[in-house]
């Protein structure tokens, strides 16, 4: 999750004010509507008709779009300073606006075409896509002995299908690699029905080899990749929530503290008021 940054000075110094300005659900909300906007407008640049009647008007809405942005990057890092730069999501709006600003000619033109990555930008603003990409990124760790078993299932069954329908097949099966090409195709089931019924038409009981291998490579090893994002979201969610709970615990004995500090404060006061009036009494006694 993004943590919010806050900045350091004081409420009312103009860093503080520009930082609550960007950090403001209007602010935010507008930011994604010119995000979807600009979405818009680069779908319809792809169209011909279109860019002939209307193309001198998106490219004057693009670029307008495109000060937009940078105008707001200009804003956060003033408000936040070095701590935009140690915030990832911050480096990736950097980085996707910048890359609009690359020249439309030269060598590096072709990397105008990678201004499409500013509808990209719709990850970092909206916090839901944020937190799954975020678990994504989590759960990398945890993918790696699942990528490791699914290698090795691939180079088995990879080995066996060369060796079983290579001389049957030599286009699918001919060699290591097309085996293992066409093992990654039944495993996304491309055209799964043909291949197997061309090796069941040479060999029969090939549906013994590749029935065991779909269920294994599709409905095992890809479900196992789901899980560990699921149980990442899972962790991931109840961080949050224990966050939240633990600073509105802190919260509560921080209110709980000041208020005990208030009843201190107060008994001294009625205690020192009772001194006062208790002289006062024996002063006219005593007069």
């Amino acid at each position: 999750m993004q943590e919010v940054l806050i900045a350091e000075d004081t409420a009312n110094s103009p860093r503080a004010r520009v930082a609550r300005f960007v950090m403001a659900a209007p602010f935010q909300r507008s930011i994604i509507a010119l995000i979807l906007l600009n979405a818009v407008t680069l779908g319809l640049e792809t169209s011909d008709a279109i860019m002939a009647d209307w193309g001198g008007l998106l490219h004057a809405v693009d670029n307008a779009l495109l000060y937009a942005f940078t105008a707001e990057l200009a804003l956060r890092i003033y408000a936040f300073r070095g701590r935009f730069f140690r915030d990832p999501w911050g480096i990736f709006d950097l980085v996707v606006v910048g890359i609009a600003w690359m020249p439309a000619t030269g060598p590096l033109s072709v990397l105008r075409a990678l201004r499409v990555l500013r509808v990209m930008r719709l990850v970092s603003v909206v916090p839901s896509m944020r937190n799954v990409v975020e678990a994504m990124l989590a759960a990398l760790p945890g993918m790696g002995s699942i990528v490791l078993l699914m290698l090795l299932i691939f180079y088995v069954f990879a080995v066996m299908g060369a060796k079983l329908f290579g001389a049957d097949l030599p286009e699918q099966f001919g060699d290591l690699g097309s085996s293992l090409f066409t093992l990654f195709q039944l495993m996304a089931m491309d055209d799964f029905g043909n291949i197997v019924r061309q090796a069941m038409e040479k060999q029969p009981l090939a549906w013994l080899f590749f029935i065991p291998f779909s269920i294994v490579a599709t409905f095992v090893v890809l479900n196992l990749f789901i899980g560990v994002i699921v149980e990442s979201i899972q962790t991931l969610r109840e961080e949050r929530v224990s966050a939240d709970a633990t600073a509105a615990q802190a919260a509560s004995d921080a209110a709980a503290s000041a208020a005990h500090a208030d009843q201190v404060m107060l008994l001294h006061e009625i205690r020192a008021l009772r001194a006062e009036v208790a002289a006062l009494r024996a002063e006219r006694a005593g007069g």
